[in-house]
Formats: structure tokens, sequence, C-alpha cells
């Protein structure tokens, strides 16, 4: 034990880089330690500092540039002495695994592989070599590990902060439209920046990366002009650095502040147009090439690889790696790059239940507790003072309100749990990843009474008999996740369809003469489509005496969507500033429109290549069978045994198919089949990755292609 006790601590070390990541007293402690081992020595050149400093900024990472740059040395000391200590132990085992001997390892490997038997040759070396072997061994992991740290931790900026740029981008025309609807309203605009503030929870990464200029001038006095030129300085996005310089131009020269975010809106819009063209020929290109390489490419791959197997020499090993290790990675690396290279030009996704849920407003929860706790408190400020719970000499609180803080405090952490049992069934459309709770277990226990009990046999015929009940769990249990999930977005998606509409006839009336409320009830008796129910609602609440923001505040809260969430943050915050809200809601209207109808553009052009992706599949699944139920049996029917006493083909010579009986059949039939299952799910992944931008789009036809190659294996008799 005492021999492995290096090995335990350097794999403790690495296991304590990790803390800090989940606990925080594990954070403070690493960077109390890093400040004190490495704070004096972190870079010293001005320009490297700065240009880390930036980077830090770009990211949006809490924290100084000297703790930061602190930590970062010592994790990459720690992981260097740990890699060292690692690698010698794993010299160690490797010469330990060498001393079965050379003769033997050329026995083991293939005849193609048999010069790689002198590597037992190392078991042989003296103290010397050995030494410098370990030595060798020891420096280069650790100093690889340590260089890799700590270039790898100043690169991770790097990708924050290219991914913060593409995500500003993408929310700048939102954030821009819902500034210019506030503006437009009357309110000030050192006002409309703090409400952009508020709300950078509905607005997205434009809002926080403004929201700092906003502290910076509420926090330490900085007048707006400085304030929009630091952010333009800092921003990683170069949408947002120009549209920040070009407002402290405007403010200082004091243009009108509405003109100039009327021009920057419309531009957006322009934009936002040419962009969806460029997003969609991207999705086209990333299609077909989809298509092409890890569809049709395996498949070619495979046949290429079954005919050498049955022909010339067994290529089972080969083909597994393949099927279960070759397409599933290729897929994910390239559902990720598609992710990645696709954010900063599709700035208008589909909205999906979970982005429904993120899209909460935050004045539409906790604005809705404070006022609660305030009608607790006695409804009224004046009750400040008392409300410390100051201690009498005595013993006891003066604070009459404890005991019913303490009792919305229970209630609030409750929330959730009341929800569940009210409504259950929004609860789960709300979050479809908590159906698993259910399927799973069910699914469970129908896998276990499909294969219970197991027969012995080869490994190939113990593996026959869990695939096929595997593989019918699986698509039962994504199937109950799809279908609530595709029940709960359809849902909001028919919501958002009305939103337009709803705020047109809402800004109409307003136009007219009538207040918010008196509009609210006149639009509640009008159609609206799947939004009628909640708009009727809201007149409910409005009927019995909640004011026009908090009943729209819980429309936000009940409907769960992103585009509901911006349109009633835009209309709830611009009454605050003036009961004229008609152009307000014009604006509103208009940018849910238009969203709107980048959403329908792209998915009816996707739809094309939704096609594809299934062709190509059935194409696959079409050559896998016929490999399975024709090509493989008449290669078998055609096998010509050689003759010992030489009574085969005329001059005594083989077959070109000699000894194909002893061919694994089977075990190519069931690869086979295995592989149809690894496509279906690598196929419908990428469909809705590229049909619907989310990879829980793609579940659906998951379980689509799942049940299409069971039943194309079970007709056919191998399954």
């Amino acid at each position: 034990m005492i021999a492995y006790l290096p090995l335990i601590v350097a794999i403790a070390l690495c296991m304590g880089v990790l803390l800090p990541a989940v606990s925080r007293r594990a954070n403070l402690f690493v960077t109390r330690i890093a400040l004190l081992a490495f704070g004096d020595a972190v870079v010293t050149d001005a320009e490297r500092r700065q240009r880390q400093r930036d980077r830090l900024r770009a990211a949006h990472v809490a924290g100084t540039h000297r703790v930061y740059a602190s930590k970062t040395l010592l994790y990459a000391g720690v992981l260097g002495v740990a890699g060292s200590v690692i690698a010698v132990y794993a010299v160690g085992g490797l010469l330990s695994m060498l001393e079965v001997g050379e003769a033997t390892l050329r026995g083991v490997l293939p005849e193609a592989l048999s010069f790689l038997a002198g590597v037992a040759g190392l078991t042989e070396i003296g103290p010397l070599r050995l030494f410098l072997l370990l030595a060798f061994a020891s420096a280069t992991v650790g100093s690889v590990l340590a260089a890799g740290t700590y270039y790898g931790r100043w690169e991770l900026l790097r990708q924050r902060a290219h991914t913060r740029s593409t995500e500003i981008d993408a929310t700048l025309p939102r954030t821009v439209a819902f500034m210019y609807a506030l503006s437009r309203s009357g309110m000030a605009f050192p006002r409309v920046m703090d409400t952009v503030a508020e709300n950078e929870a509905v607005y997205g990464e434009a809002a926080t990366e403004l929201s700092i200029a906003v502290r910076d001038m509420n926090a330490f006095g900085t007048d707006a002009l400085t304030a929009l030129q630091r952010t333009a300085r800092r921003t990683p996005s170069e949408d947002l650095a120009d549209f920040a310089e070009n407002l402290a131009s405007v403010l200082g020269t004091g243009q009108p502040i509405s003109t100039f975010l009327s021009d920057q809106y419309d531009r957006y819009q322009e934009e936002a147009e040419s962009k969806q063209e460029q997003y969609l020929e991207l999705l086209s290109t990333f299609a077909e090439a989809y298509v092409t390489a890890l569809v049709a490419g395996p498949l070619f791959f495979i046949t290429i690889l079954v005919v050498i197997g049955l022909v010339l020499q067994d290529t089972l090993p080969l083909l597994r790696v393949v099927v279960y290790v070759g397409l599933p990675l290729a897929t994910f690396g390239f559902v990720i790059y598609v992710d990645s290279v696709a954010q900063g030009v599709g700035g208008t996704q589909t909205v999906t239940v979970s982005d429904a849920s993120d899209g909460e407003s935050p004045r539409g929860g906790a604005a809705l507790d404070r006022s609660a706790a305030t009608q607790a408190d006695g409804g009224s400020t004046a009750r400040a003072p008392d409300a410390a719970g100051v201690e009498r000499a005595g013993g006891g609180s003066t604070d009459p309100w404890t005991a019913s803080r303490e009792r919305l405090r229970v209630y609030d952490r409750l929330r959730g749990v009341r929800e569940w049992i009210q409504s259950p069934l929004a609860s789960v459309l709300a979050e479809p990843h908590t159906v698993f709770v259910v399927a799973v277990p069910v699914a469970l226990v129908g896998f276990l009474a499909a294969v219970l009990p197991v027969t012995g046999g080869t490994p190939t015929e113990v593996v026959d008999q869990f695939d096929t009940p595997f593989i019918a769990a699986t698509a039962a249990v994504l199937g109950a996740y799809a279908a609530v999930y595709e029940v709960g977005k359809r849902r909001v998606r028919r919501r958002e369809a009305a939103v337009p509409d709803f705020l047109d006839r809402l800004a109409s009336v307003n136009e007219a003469g009538t207040s918010v409320v008196g509009g609210i009830r006149r639009v509640a008796d009008s159609n609206l489509e799947a939004l009628t129910a909640d708009v009727r609602r809201t007149r409910r609440d409005i009927d019995w005496g909640a004011d026009a923001a908090t009943a729209l505040w819980r429309l936000e809260r009940r409907v769960r969507s992103p585009m509901v969430s911006r349109a009633v943050t835009l209309v709830a915050n611009a009454m605050y500033a003036s009961g004229d809200i008609g152009p307000v809601l014009r604006i509103a209207a208009e940018e849910s429109r238009a969203t709107w109808s980048l959403r329908r553009e792209r998915r009816q052009v996707m739809l094309t290549y939704l096609v594809v992706i299934y062709i190509s599949f059935f194409v696959f699944l079409g050559i896998i069978a016929a490999l399975s139920v024709s090509f493989i049996p008449a290669v078998e029917s055609a096998a010509i045994p050689s003759d010992p006493a030489g009574g085969g083909l005329p001059g005594g010579q083989s077959g070109i198919v000699d000894g194909l009986g002893d061919i694994e059949a089977f075990a190519y039939e069931q690869l086979f089949f295995h592989a149809a299952a690894v496509q279906a799910v690598c196929s419908g992944l990428v469909a809705g990755q590229l049909g619907e931008g989310s990879v829980r789009d793609g579940v659906k036809h998951v379980v689509v292609l799942l049940a299409v190659t069971l039943v194309a294996f079970l007709l056919i008799g191998l399954v």
C-alpha cells in the first residue's frame, strides 16, 4: 500500500482541482493558496496583462486578473506534478504487462502486427536505461499536462468570449427594439437603461452587457457617455461595440434618442433577414455534408469491410469499432460543430419548451413575491425600521411580522411542490424531462420481463437475447419524452402565433382612446385562437382587483414563452411611463411578427432536408437488410470447401470462397441490426438539430426511425 501512496496523492490532487467548480468553500481555499503561492508571480508585462484582462472581461468572468492568473499557475503546477507521478506508475504498469514475453505476444497478435511484439524487450533493459525511460515519461507527461492546463485555461476564456459574442449578436436586435419602444413611450433614457438591466433574463446577453454600463452609472457615478464607451471597448461583440459607440455619440451631440434607435431597429431587422438566408444556406450545406459523410460514407465502408471479411479475412472487430465507436463519435462531433457554427448566424431559433421556462421574466415572479411580502408587512414601507427585528434588552424581537415572513419563506420554498400538486399535467409539459421518472422504471420492468430468464451461450447469442428488448425499451422511453415535449412545444407555438394579433388589437383600441385596462377587456372578447383563454383569464384578474401590470405578469407566467415574456415586459414597463402605449404595442407586434415569420420560413425550407435525411436512412436500412437477407446467404451457399485428397477444383486449386462456411454469419447479421439502430439514433438527432435547431427536437425522429428499424428486421426475420 505504501508503494502506491504517491499515486493516490497524485489522483487526489487531480480530484482537488475539480472541487472549486462544485464547492464555494473549496474555491475560496484554493484561491487563498493560489494567491499566497503565485500572487506575486503573475504576468508582469503590461501589454500581455492588459490582453488577459480584456479577455477576462469579454468572457464575463467574475474575479480579478490576479486571482485567475494565480489559480491558473496553481492548477498547472499541481497537474504537472500529478501527471509526472502518474506517468511513472503508467510506465511501471506497462512493463509489468509486457512480462508475458515476446514469443507469447507474437502468438497472440495478428501476423500483420507481429512486429509490435518487440516492445516486450523493454522488460530486459538495465537500471540506468530504466531510470532514463521513467524520467523521460515523467517529464514529458508532466510538462505536457502543465502547459496544456495553463494555455487551456486562457484559451477557454477566448472560447467563452466567442460564445458570448454570438449570443450578444443574436439578442441585440430585440434589445434595441425594447429600448426603442420604451423611448417612444416617453421614458427617460437613464430609466430605459435601468429597465434593460432589470430584464436581462428576458433579453439575454445583449442586455447583460449593457447592464454593466448601468451598474457603472448607478454605483460609481459614471456618466452615460463614459460608461457606454467602456462597454464598447470591453464587449466581445463588434455589433454591440458599434451600437454603444454610436449611442454615446448621439448622447454627446444631443440628438433625439428615439430617432437613432428607430434607425438601428430598422437596420437590425434587415440584417435579421439577411442572416436568415445565410443560416438556411449554411444548414443546407450541413445537411448535404451529413448525408454524404456520415450516411453514405459509413454505408460504403461497412459494405467493403463485409465483403473483405467474408472473402479474405475476418473484419468483425474493425466493423464493431466503426459501428459502436466511430459513427456515434462522428455524429456527436458533427452536431457540436453545427451548433457552434450556426449559433452566430441563426439568431432566430425555434422555441422549445425548455427555452420557454428560461424566458420567465424576473419581474413576473420576483416582483410579485416582493409585492406579496410588502402586503404581508402591512402594505407600507414606513415600517422598514422595525423590519430589522431589533432585539429588546430582555430578549425577543420587536418585529411583529417575523412569523409572517417565515411562513412566506416556507410558502415560497414549497412553490414547486404546490404547482405539481395543483396542475401535474402543466408541470410535466413545462419540464418534459420529468417524464423519465415514470418512463424509465416502466421500460426497465418491461425489459427485464422480456429477457429473463437469460440462457447461456456464446457472447453473440447472449447479446441477441438483449438487443431487441433494449432497443424497444429505449424507443418507448424516448417516445414518452417526445410526446410530452411535442405537446408542450406545440401549445407554446400556437400561443405565440396569436401574440402579434393580440398586440395589434390592443394597440388599435389604445390609439382609439381606450385605456390599457379597457383595451384588455375589449380584446378578450375577440377570437385570439390559442391565446383566447389566457387573455380572458387576464381580464378576470383585472375584474377581481389586480392592476393591469400584475395581470400581464401572470399571463406571462402561465404561457411561459420567450415571445410572450418580451411582449409583456415591454408593455408593462411602458405603462409606467405613459398611458398612451399604442406606438409601443405596434413595435412589439412588429417585432413578434418578424420573429414568427423567420421561424416559419426556416421550418418550411428545412422540411426538404428532413426528407433527404429520412430517405438517406431508408437507403442505408435497405442496403443493410439486403446484405443480411441476400448477400451473406448467397456467399455461404457458394462456399466450396477444399478437398484434402485433391478432389476440389481442377488442378488441385481451392475456390475463391473456400472455407466461407466457417465465417460467423450470425455475428455479421447481428452487427447489421445494431448498425441500423445506431444510424437511426444519429440520423434522428441530426434531423432535429438541422430542421428545428435543437437536438431535443430530434427525439421524435429517433423514435420513428428506431420503430422502422425494428419493424424492418422483424419482417425479414433477423430479430
